[in-house]
Formats: C-alpha cells, structure tokens, sequence
C-alpha cells in the first residue's frame, strides 16, 4: 500500500528542481562579475608580500548588482604609493586557504583541461553518485498517470538529460570562475570574494530547499528497504516507521557534523553504493536472471565486461580516496 504523502513527492521534487535552477543561474551570472586572477579580500590595509616585494593592497569598493554594499576586493595600488602611509604586515591568524600572488595572471586564468592530483579520485564516484536515481524509480513510477514502462523511460530521459545539463553548466561556470582556486564546496569559495551578498545567500537558502525536499524522496526507499530486510513478516507499525527514520536522519546529521568535507561523503559513497546501483547489480542481475540468452552471447559477454569494470573501478576508486584520507588528513583539509 503507498502512503498518501506519497503522492506529494513529484511536488517536491519539482521545487527543488526549481531551486537548482536558480543556483545555475547564479553561478553562471557570478561568472561575469568576479575577476581573474582572483584578488585578496579583506577589509582594511595590508601588505601583500610576493616572493620578495611588498605590496600595498587597498580596499577597493566595486559595484555589487545584489547588494548596495557592494563587493570587497583588495586590489593593487601601487601607483604614487608614500612608503610613509605602509602598515606592518599583518601576521595574525588566517584561514587555510592562501592566495598566492602570481607574476603570470594569464597562466593562473587558463583553464586546465586536465589535472591528476590527489583529488581526481573524487571526480568519477561522485559523477556516479550524481547520477544515482535507481531507488526513486518506484515512488515517481507510482505517480505517474497511465503507468507504464515506456512512459517511465521517457521521464528517466528527460530528468537524466535535464540533470546532466545542470551538473555541466554549474560545475564548468563554477571552474571558469576560480580556477584552481575553487574549493570542494563551491558556494563556499564564493565568501573569499563577497562578506556579504543577498543574492548568494538566497542561493544558499535555495540549496538548502532543495536537499531538504529530496530527503523524503530519498528516505522512503530505505526506510523501506530496512523494514523488509529487519522486519519481513511483521506487520506496519507506525512507532517502528518513524523511529527508523529518525535513525537515519540522526545518522545523516552526524555524518554533516563530523565529516570534514561533502566531497569525502559523495566520494565515498559513489565509490561504493553509486558503483554497485550503477556497475555490478545491474550486470549481476542480468547474468543471472535472463536465462533465454546464452552465455556466450554478446549481451551476456557485454554484462560480462561491465561486472568486471565495476568491480575494479570500485576497488580502485576506494583504495584511493582511503590514501587520500591517510596522506591528506583531517587537519589540513577545510571543513
């Protein structure tokens, strides 16, 4: 028997849909504001030391569309500079992301079309992960009007293609935006540039929308997945339905709190659960349930070849991402 509520989950699926596009939006119109190379934000005078000169960084005030306040920049003033008017270097504290002053602004804001470090392990599990839609299948099938398989596979085409879309636009405009500066959570790369802006906070509420309506997409197929694993043959009770979701949201909550960056969990986690809904089940399914094909033949051969890939790029992709988290701690990571 499906719940009453849902039927409510294309609505909120829809909005947050909604939200998501208005952060591409943003991210794409940020693109033309922000300069490049990036400059050093901060909110008096200070030096700015690069190899062996000193440098006089001013605040400068541009025109912020947002916010009347406008955008904090520190940009070079060196012309008719009085060395009288130079204040010490500032050496308190700082966060742990540096700006390095380059002599070559033209190479810093060249794109790189590809670089392996440490943080390429990351790329392909969390494109995986992102792509992950399999256990929403069954809750939007069940609201759909006039189900049927065809009409199921059109709506999985259009949101895959419409979610590739967004994914590519946001992460290319987000890229040609910092560089190599941009940081795991790329809202957060934006407040080295802005101390305050309406239009990125609004983005920030957005996304906050947006993933909390996809929670109860999301939980109720492990919420159902867990009853019938733990309780096959008991019947529903409500106590046992609410109490394994807040297991399951306080588990999340935890994992937010004390996990260093979302990159470690999408990573993680794309490597692992995204390679099996993705690679190996799927493979491992069809060699063992369609029985009308032979072994030998192309589609088995294929579903073959594709267990196997699954099998070592997870393998792979998690030893890595584990090296990672042993050579690249916790402590010199931002949260």
């Amino acid at each position: 028997m499906v719940p009453k509520w849902e039927r409510y989950l294309g609505y909120t699926s829809g909005f947050s849909l909604t939200c998501m596009v208005f952060f591409v939006s943003v991210v794409i119109l940020k693109k033309s504001q922000i300069p490049c190379p990036l400059p050093i934000m901060n909110h008096g005078v200070e030096n700015w030391t690069a190899t062996n000169n000193t440098v006089p960084m001013h605040l400068i005030m541009l025109p912020n569309e947002s916010l009347s306040s406008g955008v904090n920049f520190m940009m070079d003033n060196t012309a008719g500079h009085l060395p009288g008017l130079e204040e010490p270097k500032d050496t308190s504290a700082r966060s742990g992301v540096e700006y390095e002053a380059h002599s070559d602004s033209s190479d810093m804001c060249q794109p790189k079309y590809f670089v392996f470090n440490s943080r390429t392990a990351y790329a392909i599990p969390i494109l995986a992960f992102a792509f992950v839609c399999h256990p929403e299948v069954l809750p939007i099938y069940s609201e759909l009007k006039d189900r049927s398989r065809k009409r199921m596979q059109n709506v999985s085409n259009i949101s895959i293609t419409g979610m590739l879309i967004m994914y590519l636009l946001a992460a290319l405009f987000g890229y040609l935006t910092f560089y190599g500066e941009v940081e795991d959570e790329l809202l957060h790369t934006y407040t080295k540039v802005y101390t305050f802006d309406t239009l990125l906070l609004s983005v920030r509420l957005a996304v906050l929308v947006a993933v909390t309506l996809t929670v109860p997409l999301v939980l109720f197929p492990i919420r159902s997945s867990i009853s019938a694993l733990l309780f096959p043959k008991r019947p529903f009770s409500w106590i046992r339905h609410f109490l394994i979701a807040a297991v399951i949201l306080t588990f999340n909550n935890l994992l937010v709190i004390f996990v260093p960056t979302i990159k470690d969990i999408f990573g993680f986690i794309g490597a692992s659960s995204a390679t099996m809904l993705i690679f190996i089940l799927p493979a491992a399914f069809y060699l063992r349930l369609v029985e009308k094909e032979p072994l030998r033949s192309p589609q088995k051969i294929g579903a073959l070849i594709f267990l196997i890939l699954g099998i070592i790029f997870m393998f792979v992709s998690m030893t890595l991402i584990v090296m990672d988290w042993i050579y690249n701690p916790t402590s010199s990571r931002h949260h």
